[in-house]
């Protein structure tokens, strides 16, 4: 069984990369182009996005960091 803590933690990370990876699709797939100065800091966002949810997604599997 998984803690409350971690559970919550795994989810809130998975919704947040959802979202920051909904936009860069946006972006790639679907043609919608933000401002250029805005593109570097959509990437960013969904790069470290996908790390919580990587450390949040180890931790829930009982996965060391070392």
């Amino acid at each position: 069984m998984v803690s409350d803590d971690v559970r919550s933690e795994y989810q809130a990370a998975w919704a947040d990369w959802q979202a920051q990876l909904a936009k860069v699709h946006e972006f790639f797939l679907d043609g919608v182009r933000p401002h250029p100065t805005q593109i570097k800091g959509m990437l960013n966002r969904e790069a470290r996005a996908k790390e919580r949810y990587d450390e949040a997604r180890r931790r829930l599997l009982g996965i060391s960091d070392e």
